[in-house]
């Protein structure tokens, strides 16, 4: 865990350092679809599907 929380802060240091605000949206839109692929993956799908 102490890994991945250093990645998090690195990516967040690099795009504060460099200006790279345009990658914020890619960042959330993976972030989002990785959740959709869980939550899909689960009973509650049938649910989900309904709301798209």
């Amino acid at each position: 865990m102490a890994r991945r929380k250093s990645l998090i802060s690195e990516l967040f240091a690099f795009v504060r350092e460099h200006k790279a605000y345009w990658i914020a949206p890619i960042i959330l839109l993976l972030l989002l679809v990785g959740v959709l692929v869980l939550i899909s993956s689960s009973k509650a799908a049938p649910f989900i599907y309904t709301l798209f």
